[in-house]
């Protein structure tokens, strides 16, 4: 491999990786503060149980996100220069308001709340929590508004060359980012609440035949992962729709794709499952089963819209964006090659029926999970608790394949040009990488996935080791030189 697709391989780990643990912190705080909001209210020890457990989880998660998370921004210096340099007046705006104010809100009230337990009144700790959580949802939209600025670029103007920064406010305002963040926020409650389901039902199911004081803390947890994971899967279908109708104005290329829609219907048929070689972009000996005129409605919301099929797209991109890319050294192998305007079809055709599947299947193990407890029921069967356990998985692997059916289905492009926007501010995936040798970017990667697996393997272990110890693992009492003193609880 040429030192582009190792650049690749080691941005695709390493953010695949960090984003297993984002959406788990955002969705988990937002509960656990839920969850400390209904003690305070109420005055009920379940709910504190309740926070103290799924809170200490939390700040596992959090610890590993922040650590992977380093590494993400340095790559961009690393081994993606010529992107820097090209979006850095951009870039450099979002970028800053994430680590300067939100990153810096999230440090510091998670601290106060961490040891502010018995120090400070309820409901000054109870916002700590709550500014922590917002913390994090606010990080995540700075982050998607540069991200979204890359699919969709806006607010700038063309100075020597380069995309100036003309209106942080449009760039905040993106419609692609304004799409992205509540199908974001709301895939983060997914995940959250198929491990809060799993967590809690193999408890329910291992201590069935015991006097567990904490069966409320389970059932209680049970009930609200189940509802919010239902939720959040009619949450992602809204939201996935809108950003649908968006990606067929601003990256037909990716709807095409998607669908591996070769040639140019009107209407166009939904394709729910494909037999045959997806790779080629002629679409020759490939059957598909078709939901007649669905993708029309979903790209334009009726069912007669004409959708440009693959062909078509790449006679236009060659006409605008040039048919071979320039000779230039730095291209190395494609230099003066012809651009190939097809993003890897088997990826983007089965990452987005993946991302879908994987969605729908772990919200349905959640009520699935949710009906078979209710009434103080608890199964006796062995595949119960293996069923919530890898219920837990399938949210985080929707998430995954959602990014990278994003991501890869914008190449060849690294900054994917405005339809209507300013002629010029779009850059080739290519022209990007830094001029590296490849046994550089090999070192850098196989580093980098090493002490990725190392943290992987410690998260594990904390996360592991924190469930099976279980409330009491949390919530240790104090020794008290009176006998009938109440339990005092802390980190």
């Amino acid at each position: 491999m040429d030192v582009l697709d190792l650049a690749r391989w080691q941005f695709g780990i390493t953010t695949v990786y960090h984003f297993l643990m984002v959406p788990l912190t955002i969705g988990l705080s937002i509960l656990v503060a839920g969850m400390q909001t209904a003690w305070v209210r109420t005055g009920d020890e379940k709910y504190l149980r309740m926070t103290k457990f799924w809170g200490k989880l939390l700040l596992v998660n959090f610890a590993m996100g922040v650590v992977t998370g380093i590494v993400q921004e340095f790559q961009f210096g690393m081994a993606w220069s010529e992107y820097s340099r090209f979006v850095g007046d951009v870039f450099g705006a979002p970028l800053a308001m994430e680590g300067l104010v939100a990153f810096f809100v999230e440090s510091t009230f998670l601290g106060l709340w961490i040891f502010g337990w018995d120090r400070l009144p309820k409901r000054v700790h109870l916002a700590c929590v709550w500014a922590f959580s917002l913390a994090t949802v606010a990080s995540a939209y700075f982050i998607l508004a540069a991200n979204s600025w890359m699919q969709h670029p806006v607010g700038v103007a063309m100075v020597d060359g380069k995309p100036v920064l003309t209106s942080i406010w449009a760039v905040l305002t993106n419609n692609t980012a304004l799409a992205a963040i509540p199908h974001t926020i709301a895939g983060t409650f997914a995940v959250a609440g198929s491990f809060l389901v799993g967590i809690a039902a193999w408890h329910l199911w291992r201590k069935r035949r015991e006097d567990d004081a904490d069966r409320p803390v389970w059932r209680a947890s049970v009930k609200f992962g189940g509802w919010v994971s239902a939720a959040a899967f009619a949450a992602l279908a809204v939201t996935g729709d809108l950003q649908g109708k968006l990606m067929f104005e601003q990256q037909p290329m990716k709807m095409a794709a998607a669908e591996a829609l070769c040639h140019t219907e009107s209407p166009a048929a939904f394709s729910v499952f494909a037999v045959g070689d997806v790779t080629r972009p002629d679409c020759e000996n490939v059957k598909s089963i078709t939901v007649p005129a669905l993708l029309s409605f979903l790209a334009h919301n009726d069912f007669t819209t004409e959708v440009r099929g693959i062909e078509d797209l790449v006679v236009e991109y060659r006409e605008r964006y040039g048919e071979f890319y320039p000779v230039d050294e730095r291209l190395g192998e494609l230099s003066g090659q012809p651009i190939d305007y097809v993003p890897n079809l088997p990826v983007t055709y089965w990452g987005f029926r993946l991302m879908i599947g994987f969605g729908a299947l772990g919200t349905g193990v959640s009520v699935l999970v949710l009906w078979l407890t209710r009434r103080g029921r608890i199964p006796e069967s062995r595949w119960f608790p293996r069923l919530a356990l890898a219920g837990i998985a399938t949210p985080f692997l929707g998430n995954s394949f959602g990014w990278i059916f994003t991501e890869m289905g914008r190449q060849p492009f690294v900054v994917v040009p405005n339809p209507s926007g300013v002629d010029g501010v779009w850059m080739f995936t290519a022209r990007a990488v830094s001029g590296l040798t490849t046994g550089e970017v090999w070192t850098s990667l196989i580093g980098l996935t090493l002490v990725y697996a190392v943290l992987a393997a410690v998260e594990v272990f904390l996360i592991a080791r924190y469930v099976r110890g279980g409330v009491a693992g949390v919530m240790p009492q104090k020794k008290s030189d009176k006998p009938d003193d109440t339990l005092a609880f802390a980190y």
